[in-house]
């Protein structure tokens, strides 16, 4: 089993922590680890025509040794970012991307979940852990709904 983790929206209290624990909890079952930097925005921007350059700018495989003191620092190992995959304005899409999925005309933003799922096939990942409040659950729900198995964690700095 593969598992990918990543965290999004603000640095709360817990977030190091949350990762270690499951990075504990998948070795201690023989599973594998893959953090996805910067939230959501790391499936967005990951280029699987530029597997090297992208595999090491926003993944990482996490062991036991790697998050063993995080949890004594603040903020998230992993980073994070505001990015929603299905609500993605013009100067956030990459480059790489834009072709494939233009803007309609007065549209505001673009969808790219397709292009989310192909990257977590290319990475063979099974099972999807985001860390987040409303808006990167949300996106979790959708990644639910699109047939992808996720176990959400929630977070929140707004106190709701």
């Amino acid at each position: 089993m593969r598992i990918g983790i990543l965290t999004g929206g603000g640095d709360v209290p817990g977030l190091n922590p949350c990762i270690k624990a499951v990075v504990n909890g998948a070795e201690e079952r023989g599973w594998e680890v893959l953090g996805i930097r910067r939230g959501w925005g790391g499936l967005l921007n990951y280029n699987t025509a530029d597997d090297e350059h992208a595999r090491a700018e926003w993944v990482r495989q996490l062991k036991r040794g790697d998050v063993r003191t995080i949890d004594r620092y603040g903020g998230t190992h992993l980073h994070t970012s505001r990015t929603n995959p299905q609500k993605v304005r013009p100067g956030d899409l990459p480059e790489f991307l834009k072709e494939r999925f233009p803007f309609a005309p007065g549209a505001k933003t673009v969808d790219t979940t397709p292009h989310v799922l192909e990257v977590l096939e290319h990475l063979q990942i099974d099972t999807l852990v985001p860390i987040g409040g409303d808006d990167t659950l949300s996106y979790a729900v959708r990644m639910h709904q699109e047939g992808f198995r996720v176990v959400a964690i929630p977070k929140t700095m707004d106190n709701d």
